[in-house]
């Protein structure tokens, strides 16, 4: 059974990005499951750090952006918005070329608070960064503008 609140398109997703760091990053939305969501970033030079390896906050970049955007389509957005709360990280091994791609799924989907895995692969699926983020549920009356 799917976990989203109604059903959607990867063309929304890069309509709604356009403009934004994810779409200065090369970040692309490629598939929709029942439970997870998932997008590639390229390494390329706006992705790296200066020993020609994929910067950590990219990695935290991709993860967020995977992660928050399938936190905002589990809910009612009618009535809530979910926000970033806190990310974290691990880098397993480098990445030097290619795509990386992440897969983000949930562990809890609450009233308040979600959280999400998220998983970070190189071009040969080998893991390279695990991440973890919870997401605030907050309805739209309580967002300050």
């Amino acid at each position: 059974m799917a976990i989203w609140f109604k059903q959607f398109h990867l063309s929304d997703l890069t309509n709604r990005n356009q403009y934004t760091l994810v779409d200065c990053l090369g970040i692309k939305f490629t598939e929709i499951g029942e439970d997870y969501l998932t997008a590639t970033m390229p390494f390329s030079n706006d992705t790296r750090q200066y020993m020609n390896i994929l910067h950590g906050g990219a990695s935290c970049v991709l993860a967020e952006t995977v992660g928050s955007v399938a936190a905002n389509f589990v809910i009612d957005h009618s009535q809530y918005r979910a926000v970033g709360q806190e990310i974290n990280a691990h880098h397993i091994r480098p990445v030097s070329q290619g795509l990386v791609t992440g897969t983000a799924k949930p562990i809890h989907l609450g009233r308040t608070t979600q959280i999400w895995d998220i998983q970070m692969r190189n071009n040969q699926g080998k893991l390279n960064c695990v991440s973890r983020l919870t997401m605030a549920v907050i309805p739209l009356n309580k967002i300050q503008q």
